[in-house]
């Protein structure tokens, strides 16, 4: 061990294990997911490969070969609880990207909080039957295929499809986005047209721009895809309905006429999932592959209403707020490499002649990393938050009750946003806080980055999401203006809004109303716009802002409220000086708003400038517990800088000598390029 790493331990003032516990729901909890990660890494066949030194290529046979392994072990040790399968996943998945990861992340959790009871008993032991599909397992398949055949599908087509599919005959992904749109799901170009005359339905991708791009596991791995296209039949456009379309063989795998199918080459991160592109060109279904629990076409071409649109939220819904916890897992790993890293690296001095400190002990590396351990400690709470409220109005949902699902879209398409913004800056803070090494991949923190950002995309555009909430704020306070009382998280909108004379900082915060601001700006561009369009348009900037405090208002809200959960006093005292520090700094971030609103004062601002700076200082012994109480082991971390031993140099240098460049003490471009140069000069 080295001996910086365990003095800061030994100086930490409150016991680890305790709020390790409260970060996994009860020491029952930590004891479970700590034998579950003990029997992935004591697995023979889940031995570490490094990936930083294979070819795409051999990413992706790999991580098919971890996946098949995977589905295994888990029946083999009878795991079927969706928590203990999305750790058992996420175990895998750290000594190896895994290309069935959606399964465990988004399958299983869905029926958890979309099926009732009796569906759960029935669906989730089914596990047991993937062993004796394909041994070629893919990324969307069972993390969206089927999951909207359980929520989509009439019970006579679950008939057809759903255990062909759970067995891994038919292999599906889910293709919605193209080339040319993406969040902007109404405008997808791929048509859907129903021939009465054979009652079949003939799909097309028309342009260029309506080409399926991204799906994953469409590259190489489906024989199926759930497809997103504008259906047409009697002469009318009734908008997007999903279809399932053979792609390929089941036979052979190779593509079927009119399907022109393909892997889009590499990209920022993912190697080892196969995103695809699908191009069809007068492809026929039959008119039972319209996926018609809801909507249908009948045999003549009439076409049927769905009884609700709110209908297709759950999935979207669930996934949005499954993410605000990825973003917590995301940054708290990053935070732990950055933060025992500056623990035992020593640079520079402090003063002239004395031994080069800890670069923890700088106050700016203080200043970088601290906040977004706070950030992260709230991130993880507000994950907890955003998974019970789900469960509970997916309860509601369920008997017919739709009162609180447009909050719950608001809240979830905010909060996703919000947070894998702030995680995807924040990972990046970390790296560069790492210096050099950090650029190195055998830190990992370039992975995790890589692997993480695309979140801030998927799922819906970061912007376009904080607009959605936006709308909905902007119904909010037009109701509470009229004085309807609002209830649930935007209830503080009922509070009369007035200027405040500024008060000292130790007073007790009063919540402000940012959306009065962006509903001004509103109403005046209502005045001056040809349309309600323009207005919007030209107030889209404060109502993104709008929506980001609001945000920020409801991470705090939840973060201070997890402290009265809290009994140790130790654990207490530390989370409380993370809450503090998390909300002071969100204010000097935004001070301007906080300025332009009369809410605080320049004087003020200095107060909280320097009531920052103590609670770094209060912070600084506790800061590697804080990161050791996240409970990442150095499998799963995969990071010479972040090893709980602490001992980085020796590891980066072994780590190191494992390169391909390596293994020949004179490459062969020497003998191919170099010679023949120097002989010729």
């Amino acid at each position: 061990m080295n001996p910086d790493i365990c003095r800061e331990r030994e100086n930490a003032r409150f016991s680890t294990d305790i709020l390790t516990n409260i970060l996994d729901g009860g020491p029952e909890k930590t004891k479970r997911r700590r034998e579950i990660e003990s029997l992935v890494i004591n697995d023979p066949d889940f031995q570490h490969e490094d990936l930083n030194f294979l070819s795409r290529s051999e990413r992706y046979d790999a991580a098919v070969k971890k996946s098949a392994r995977m589905i295994l072990k888990l029946r083999e040790y009878g795991i079927s609880d969706p928590e203990e399968i999305y750790c058992y996943k996420s175990v895998v998945r750290g000594l190896h990207h895994e290309a069935l990861g959606l399964h465990f992340v988004m399958f299983l959790p869905t029926l958890y909080g979309q099926c009732d009871s009796e569906q759960f008993k029935k669906w989730v032991p089914l596990a047991d039957c993937v062993h004796r599909g394909r041994p070629e397992p893919l990324d969307l398949h069972l993390g969206m295929f089927l999951p909207t055949l359980l929520n989509q599908a009439t019970p006579e087509q679950q008939d057809t499809f759903f255990m062909p599919a759970w067995n891994l005959e038919i292999i599906g992904t889910y293709a919605q986005t193209e080339m040319g749109h993406g969040t902007h799901i109404r405008a997808l170009e791929t048509t859907s047209t129903y021939d009465p005359s054979t009652q079949e339905f003939v799909l097309n991708s028309p342009t260029v721009t309506s080409i399926k791009w991204w799906p994953g596991g469409l590259g190489l791995t489906s024989n199926h895809a759930i497809v997103l296209a504008q259906l047409y039949t009697q002469g009318n456009c009734h908008g997007l309905h999903a279809f399932i379309v053979p792609i390929r063989s089941m036979n052979t795998h190779k593509p079927l006429p009119g399907v022109v199918v393909g892997d889009i080459g590499p990209k920022f991160g993912f190697d080892e999932v196969d995103n695809g592109f699908l191009k069809l060109e007068n492809v026929r279904i039959p008119r039972e592959n319209m996926l018609m629990k809801y909507a249908k076409v009948e045999p003549d071409g009439t076409y049927v209403k769905p009884p609700s649109d709110k209908l297709t939220y759950g999935t979207m819904v669930f996934i949005r707020s499954m993410i605000v916890g990825e973003s917590a897992r995301a940054l708290s790993k990053a935070c732990t490499i950055a933060i025992r890293y500056s623990a035992v690296r020593h640079q520079s001095e402090l003063r002239p002649g004395d031994p080069e400190p800890q670069i923890l002990d700088y106050q700016t590396q203080q200043y970088k990393l601290f906040p977004l351990l706070a950030t992260t400690y709230a991130f993880h709470f507000v994950g907890q938050y955003m998974t019970h409220t789900y469960h509970r109005i997916t309860g509601d949902i369920n008997q017919g009750d739709f009162s609180e699902l447009p909050e719950l879209h608001a809240l979830s398409a905010g909060l996703k946003a919000f947070t894998t913004w702030a995680a995807s800056a924040g990972i990046e803070v970390c790296r560069m806080a790492c210096g050099g090494h950090g650029y190195s991949r055998c830190s990992s923190l370039p992975d995790i980055y890589v692997t993480f950002t695309p979140t801030c995309t998927y799922e819906g555009e970061n912007t376009v999401m904080m607009l959605q909430t936006a709308r909905y704020l902007v119904k909010s306070y037009t109701q509470a203006s009229t004085g309807q009382q609002l209830s649930g998280i935007v209830s503080y909108l009922n509070k009369p809004q007035t200027r405040l004379q500024p008060q000292p900082v130790s007073a007790r915060p009063t919540v402000v109303d940012i959306n009065d601001l962006a509903s001004l700006n509103l109403q005046m561009q209502m005045q001056h716009s040809r349309s309600k369009e323009d207005a919007w348009n030209n107030t889209s900037i404060d109502l993104v802002r709008a929506s980001d405090a609001h945000c920020h208002y409801v991470v705090v809200k939840l973060f201070a409220a997890k402290l009265g959960e809290v009994g140790d006093t130790a654990v207490h005292s530390v989370l409380s000086t993370l809450a503090l520090l998390y909300a002071l700094h969100g204010v000097t971030q935004h001070s301007g708003d906080f300025l332009q609103a009369g809410l605080l004062s320049v004087p003020q601002l200095s107060q909280i400038s320097q009531r920052l700076k103590e609670l770094l200082s209060q912070l600084r012994p506790n800061a590697v517990a804080l990161v050791d109480a996240f409970d990442h082991r150095d499998e799963m971390l995969n990071s010479a800088l972040g090893r709980y031993d602490g001992n980085v140099y020796e590891h980066m240098f072994e780590w190191a000598k494992k390169s391909p460049l390596n293994r020949t003490e004179v490459h062969e471009s020497y003998y191919k390029y170099l010679k023949p140069l120097q002989s010729k000069l």
